[in-house]
């Protein structure tokens, strides 16, 4: 069975992403708002990666001058939901 989560992303552009887990493996990802190309190319390449492979891969990208981008807070939705699960 899936588990759905929604995350408010911080200090980027979207402005909500949803995400279905199944086991360990990131069935899909939808963002609200943001670059519509890359946070649609994001959600296509982490569906079917596990949680900790898309952690790994997404954690600490930047967008321009921010501290963050769209790809970190999926990444930081990720840990958020590893600790509570």
């Amino acid at each position: 069975m899936a588990t759905h989560i929604s995350y408010t992303p911080k200090g980027v552009c979207s402005r909500k992403i949803d995400i279905e887990i199944e086991g360990d493996i990131i069935k899909a990802a939808t963002y609200t708002g943001g670059c519509s190309g890359n946070t649609q190319g994001v959600a296509a390449l982490v569906a079917g990666m596990t949680v900790d492979e898309a952690i790994s891969r997404l954690s600490g990208i930047k967008c321009g001058f921010k501290s963050t981008s769209c790809p970190d807070q999926l990444a930081k939705a990720l840990i958020e939901y590893k600790s509570k699960f």
